[in-house]
């Protein structure tokens, strides 16, 4: 993957501010761990839109230089599979959010709107946009094949109270990036008690994603 990727151009520069340089063989792997994370977590992710633009823009090199290529190269068709895989993997993290967006969009937008000012955004700006307009969409039709029929005390409804959270206490697996300590572990039944347990680098777990959401959120952990 990394020779598929370093005819790509060069190192790339995610933050001006702080000169964070990424190999084009890092950045990918900075995708897939935002999209395993996305594709298995039960609620939407903070965007990774950085990484997103970063990727097109090296599929942009890439494409540019497969035109260079020698007809008949082996190479060609090996970096062709490299970036069509590399297009798998950024339209299913992709699809995986929107559909995130358009099951929890109540929550999803109120969880945006009440953010700390020092918070990440939940949301790209595409997103958000995407966020709101099915928000009034789904609002709209509503009111035009239903709430008008009815009494007038039943003709609003509340969203957020009208479309299911995301299931935080599902199970998930997950891998220890950075050992932790002290995580603690809340119990399955009235019957045990909360415990605490440490996470080993490296080792694999099954647990409820509240209890290790926080750190999937920091990089601790990564959902397999």
């Amino acid at each position: 993957m990394s020779d598929a990727l370093s005819d790509g151009g060069s190192d790339i520069q995610q933050d001006d501010s702080h000169e964070d340089v990424m190999t084009p063989a890092e950045l990918i792997a900075k995708l897939e761990e935002a999209w395993l994370n996305e594709k298995f977590s039960p609620e939407l992710l903070e965007n990774k839109s950085e990484v997103v633009e970063c990727v097109m823009e090296q599929l942009t090199h890439m494409e540019a230089n497969l035109q260079r290529v020698k007809k008949g190269d082996a190479k060609a068709s090996i970096h062709h599979m490299e970036i069509d895989r590399i297009r798998f993997v950024l339209s299913s993290y992709l699809r995986s959010r929107l559909w995130k967006i358009e099951k929890f969009f109540p929550h999803v937008l109120e969880k945006e709107k009440s953010r700390g000012e020092g918070d990440a955004s939940l949301l790209s700006p595409e997103e958000f946009a995407f966020a709101k307009e099915y928000y009034a969409n789904t609002e709209t039709y509503l009111k035009a094949v239903a709430l008008k029929r009815m009494p007038p005390n039943l003709q609003t409804v509340d969203m957020l109270q009208s479309v299911p959270e995301p299931c935080l206490d599902s199970f998930v697996f997950l891998r220890v990036k950075e050992r932790q300590e002290n995580i603690l572990v809340e119990p399955e039944t009235d019957d045990q008690r909360e415990y605490v347990v440490d996470l080993e680098e490296g080792s694999q777990h099954l647990m409820r994603y509240r209890t290790i959401a926080p750190l999937v959120s920091s990089g601790a952990v990564q959902l397999i």
